[in-house]
Formats: C-alpha cells, structure tokens, sequence
C-alpha cells in the first residue's frame, strides 16, 4: 500500500479559499475546484471530518453527498491542514509542520498549546487568504471557539477577519444565527465557521462511538439548518480538516521502550500517528527506525519525504522544522512516548498518510 498524498495545487485543502477567492475579485487566484459563483460564500469546517468516514457511518446524508473528494497535507492533523485552507500553500511553504515541531532551532513548539512568547506571524508570516480578500474589499468573518481569539495558530493561519466569539458547547441554533448575521452584510462577503466536536469524540471514545455519532449528527444539523436558513445568494460550502482512525492496545508501541528507536534521537515531535525525529545521524537512524517496524510505518529521511512530494514544495528556510527523518504509521499502528501520557488516553488518532485520515468531503450547495 502507498501513502495516500496530496495532489497539491489540484485537489488539496490549500485549493478551497484560492477558489473561492477568484469568485470574489482577487486577480491571481484560480478556481481549481469549479465552485459555484457567488458573491457570497460561508465554509463550515468540521474537524475530524473524512471521506470514508461518512461512508463507513450512516447518519450524515446531507454531508455524505459532498460532490468532491480532497486531500489534506501531510502531515494529516489540525495545525497542518488549518494552515493550508487558511494560506493556501502547501505545508512545506506555510511551515506549520504538524501538532508539534522544531522551532527556530532547538524548541519543540506545540502548536495548541502555543507559548505566549512565540509570535504567530513570526511563524508563519506569508499572506493568508483572509489578508487577501480584505485587501481586495471582501468582508471577511471567522467563527471560533472563543478561547481561539489570541491563539497562536489563529494568528499564524486564519488571520485576516472580524473574529466572533462562539461559546462553549454553543447549541446548533445560535451558532446558525450567528453564521446568518456574518453573510447579511452587503457586498462581497466570505464567512468561516469552525465546528470542533467530531474531533474531540473521536479522540476520547473513537470513531462510531456513540458520542462520535452524536457529534457527526450535529454536524449534519449545522449543514441542513445552513442549508435551509441562506439566502439564496449565499453559497455553503462544508468540508474537513482530517479524518481518523481507531488506535487498538496491540497496535500501540512506546517508542522510548525500544534501544534500537531510542539510539541517535536527539528530540522527538509530531504526534502518535506521524512523527518528526531531530538526529544528528538521520540515515542511521531511519534504517534502524525501518528494521524495527517494518511495514508497520512509512519510515523515511527528510530528504526522500522532501523528494517524494510529502510536503508539497518546501521553501529552504523552513526545511528544519521537517524531522531529519519522518515516521508516517500504517494501518492501524501508533508510536506513543512514554513522556506524553495524554496519548495514551487517545482511542482515535490521525496524523499519518492512510485515505482514512488524509481524504476529506468538500459539499457546495
């Protein structure tokens, strides 16, 4: 089995704001993706989204009419893909590497738990599509868990618009008032709505859990509510940033358990799923990571990732924050560290290069 990649400047998320924005008058942007045209345009992302997994789960019949099939970048996790849609680059030009990478030199920056002394236009300092549309007269709107406002990976992917605040656990119904009231403006307007429950069932009880069930029901009320409720005018669009799989307790390994893992790392990122490995020796210790799990991973060096297009076209000075040797799972395999003990409480995960995790609906109606 190959890794599952994305066709980037084809059929990746980093192509949904580009299309949308060459409806919307800016001059160098192009629809790859044959939306339809408008002057409006609200995008609901729901995390955790997949393709397959609205195949695989009855429940969701609205999404699951989603006319194409996209892929996120590698790796497949939130921080990567947000910064994808949001700049429209491919992750080896915005830099935002994964849940966790190397930054500038030697810190490990995580990324949702962004430090305050850690800038998130200093990242990621190229121009996001909310910048661009702004910069053209587009009003431009994000809906976002309140807490988000000041986030780093707010500030690095999605900045650029008149930030709502939605309150926790907000009910289907005020967070669909508050979508209406940011396309009633006139003129030309783009509209982002985040929705993060799937994500956070999958993690905790798994996918096709009972609670994993009743958050992609409430993401399929938010599609049909939007759906009904627009003004003609206004084209909804609703897609994901990654999709998941379940993690079972013999197909766990704790990398740090292992002498012939732990040989030659200096430090260690990413998560259970996909991981950056910092070495000073990467050809010794990718060979000795490919002995020990075998077809268990996609295990290779920065430069054959690089070579492989894993990264999309990767800009010289970010190329340090890739490991020196990256360490994609197959199947249903997980590489834990003793250190995070959070991990070891996840049942769904998501990271890696598998079309379970990688693919994602796009819906425009």
């Amino acid at each position: 089995m190959n890794p599952c990649l994305a066709d980037y400047g084809r059929e990746s998320l980093a192509e949904v704001l580009p299309s949308i924005g060459a409806h919307l008058g800016l001059g160098q942007a192009e629809d790859v993706l044959d939306l339809p045209q408008a002057d409006k345009y609200l995008l609901l992302l729901v995390d955790g989204l997949g393709w397959r997994q609205l195949r695989d789960y009855p429940g969701a019949p609205t999404l699951a009419a989603a006319q194409l099939r996209l892929r996120a970048g590698a790796p497949s996790t939130t921080a990567t893909s947000l910064a994808s849609l949001g700049t429209g680059l491919p992750p080896g030009q915005h830099g935002i590497a994964g849940y966790s990478f190397r930054y500038p030199r030697q810190q490990i920056l995580t990324v949702l738990r962004w430090p305050r002394q850690v800038n998130g236009l200093d990242v990621q300092p190229r121009l996001t599509y909310f910048e661009r549309m702004r910069a053209a007269g587009v009003q431009t709107h994000a809906l976002l868990p309140s807490k988000f406002a000041a986030s780093g990976l707010t500030a690095a992917a999605l900045r650029g618009h008149s930030f709502s605040g939605l309150p926790t656990d907000a009910p289907v119904a005020k967070v669909v008032e508050l979508a209406l009231d940011s396309v009633s403006g006139p003129g030309r307007v783009f509209s982002y709505v985040y929705e993060r429950d799937l994500d956070h069932a999958g993690h905790a009880f798994g996918v096709g859990s009972q609670p994993w069930m009743a958050a992609l029901s409430r993401a399929e009320a938010l599609v049909t509510q939007l759906r009904m409720r627009l003004p003609k005018d206004v084209v909804l669009l609703a897609t994901g940033d990654h999709g998941m799989v379940n993690i079972p307790s013999g197909s766990r390994i704790v990398w740090e358990e292992h002498a012939e893992l732990r040989a030659g790392v200096d430090q260690i990122a990413g998560e259970p799923r996909f991981r950056h490995i910092y070495t000073a020796e990467p050809l010794a210790v990718a060979a000795r990571w490919q002995q020990a799990l075998g077809d268990r991973a996609w295990t290779l060096t920065r430069a054959q990732a690089f070579a492989a297009g894993w990264f999309g076209p990767v800009d010289e000075h970010l190329r340090g924050r890739f490991g020196d040797v990256v360490v994609a799972m197959r199947d249903d395999n997980a590489l834990l560290s003793a250190s995070l003990p959070k991990e070891h409480r996840l049942v769904g995960m998501h990271g890696s290069l598998s079309a379970a995790e990688v693919e994602v609906p796009l819906l425009a109606v």
